[in-house]
């Protein structure tokens, strides 16, 4: 028992997109304005950050025009933007497991819509860029908790959150570039469409695993 615990710990923290490393030690002594780093550093989180990356894949995958993509994107950045910067700077915090766990939803949500899971069900189409703005926030104070970890200084907080998060914006064009330059080839294949349920239900499932660790890390793992 005690080493199916231990290995659902270990699992749950290697799914855990945190800041390790030299990144981690800046942070715990960084004290007044650096904006260059942080930019640095949003930019990063984002580009690695599979989580947000998962869900920025279901929430372009069946459009076409670059404005509707543009919308989405908008959406949910303003979401992200919103809870990262009111969660930092007035020092809201929530637990990060349940916060990850909900990412994991998410991905779950934007997968089951995608295969017209909604229409099929339940007979009806939630509003789908209420949707992305609402999990955009969910997402923001998922970046907002790794943050919070190590108790950044008030000396330049704010130039440095808004430095951040300007990064975290570059990571995600430079992100959504290079799915955009994977996806815009595969949907002129004759296979596309036959292929892109099976391409969503892999992401539902990527979303349920996501989901499973994070819960398991706050039921089993010391209190955050």
């Amino acid at each position: 028992m005690r080493r199916a615990i231990f290995f659902l710990l270990a699992v749950s923290q290697a799914w855990a997109h945190t800041v390790q490393g030299r990144d981690a030690d800046f942070l715990k002594t960084v004290s007044g304005p650096y904006p260059g780093p942080f930019v640095y550093l949003g930019a990063k989180h984002m580009v690695t950050g599979y989580d947000h990356l998962l869900f920025l894949v279901g929430v372009i995958f069946f459009l076409y025009r670059m404005r509707d993509v543009a919308t989405y994107v908008t959406c949910f950045a303003i979401g992200h933007s919103v809870t990262l910067l009111t969660g930092v700077l007035s020092g809201i915090h929530v637990n990060p497991y349940l916060v990850d766990a909900l990412i994991g939803v998410s991905v779950i949500y934007k997968a089951f819509d995608n295969l017209d899971g909604f229409k099929t069900l339940l007979g009806w189409q939630p509003n789908t860029k209420l949707a992305v703005l609402g999990f955009g926030l969910i997402h923001g104070f998922g970046l907002a908790t790794k943050l919070q970890d190590f108790k950044l200084s008030g000396n330049g907080l704010v130039v440095n959150m808004v430095s951040f998060n300007v990064g975290v914006e570059l990571g995600q064009l430079v992100a959504l570039s290079i799915i955009l330059m994977v996806m815009i080839p595969w949907r002129r294949t004759a296979g596309f469409l036959r292929q892109a349920d099976f391409a969503n239900v892999a992401l539902m499932t990527a979303g349920f695993a996501l989901m499973g660790y994070q819960l398991a890390g706050y039921w089993l793992g010391p209190a955050a």
